[in-house]
């Protein structure tokens, strides 16, 4: 099933609050901006993926999807969100965008799992049909790393701890079939210093699973491996 891929982006500044005792401020916006780099890739190399709405004020990560746009086939739009009030609310707003251009499925993705793989992504979309959630949980089995919905509004985002049981809930309640699928490419986001030496492990031995995330945690240096010690 075709869908569009809603891409809710944070301010740089205000991201990974939880990595402040390992990474500095340029640090953290340069290992954010890593992260949407491999995630936008992953994205419009799904054939699934029919369009991509990155919802965002933040102006680099704008500036980095528009240029990322000039060499996808896959069409990019970013969608301003007033006052980054949050990853639900960045959400919302990308659906209504979504529905307004004609999408009869979406994918909400995180821009902080780097790891997406196309291939993995596009077998997902290819197992949803109408009146199908599929919910993909993070490593934890908790929280959602990416929601696939159609109908795109069926159910109200609720991003953030517990999210998993809360968006199958919601789904049941609302009589919609639901899925709780683990996506492997998807398991990992980097919130924490554990996620953090996680990531920095898998791609010491396979950096061309991130390639930009890969190059940002080099130039930070040992921070993630030093932090193992």
């Amino acid at each position: 099933m075709q869908a569009t891929v809603i891409l809710p982006v944070k301010r740089f500044g205000d991201a990974k609050q939880r990595l402040l005792t390992a990474l500095d401020r340029p640090q953290r916006a340069a290992l954010v901006k890593a992260m949407l780099t491999d995630v936008l890739v992953g994205a419009t190399d799904a054939r699934n993926v029919e369009r991509v709405i990155v919802v965002t004020s933040e102006g680099r990560a704008e500036r980095l999807a528009l240029s990322h746009a000039r060499r996808s086939a896959t069409p990019i739009e970013v969608f301003e969100e007033p006052g980054d009030r949050g990853h639900p609310e960045a959400a919302t707003l990308g659906i209504v965008r979504a529905k307004a251009l004609g999408a009869s499925c979406v994918a909400l993705l995180a821009g902080d799992c780097p790891l997406l793989d196309a291939d993995e992504l596009d077998a997902a979309l290819g197992r949803m049909r109408p009146g199908r959630i599929a919910v993909v949980p993070d490593r934890h089995g908790t929280g959602t790393n990416a929601l696939l919905m159609s109908p795109p509004d069926a159910i109200g985002p609720a991003f953030g701890p517990g999210s998993c049981a809360r968006h199958s809930e919601r789904a049941e309640r609302a009589g919609y079939e639901v899925a709780v699928e683990p996506l492997a490419s998807l398991a990992l986001d980097v919130d924490t210093l554990e996620d953090l030496q996680q990531m920095a492990v898998i791609l010491e031995s396979g950096p061309d699973r991130a390639p930009t995330t890969a190059e940002a945690l080099k130039a930070i240096g040992d921070v993630a491996s030093g932090a193992r010690e």
